[in-house]
């Protein structure tokens, strides 16, 4: 889309809005629309509930066969990543 398309998309729903601002009804149900379309976008970086306990299951696993890495005494983390090999 381009800016001249995404500014008039942008006048056309705020001219719309201002036509029913004056009923509480229909800003109710706006507002109920607008909410609902949020939450539609939500962070993609974000993890289910499952996703975030089958990532806990598997940190667990690494532990117990050993595949961890434990920070020094006096280490910062910046310096324990370079040790792990991270190009931080």
């Amino acid at each position: 889309m381009t800016a001249v398309q995404l500014n008039a998309q942008n006048t056309q729903l705020w001219q719309n809005i201002g036509i029913i601002a004056d009923s509480e009804r229909l800003m109710r149900r706006l507002s109920k629309y607008v909410a609902k379309l949020a939450k539609e976008k939500q962070d993609s970086t974000l993890l289910t509930k499952e996703e975030f306990f089958a990532s806990l299951d598997e940190a667990e696993e690494q532990y117990r066969q050993g595949k961890y890495t434990t920070q020094l005494p006096g280490e910062s983390v910046t310096d324990m990543l370079r040790r792990c090999g991270y190009g931080v």
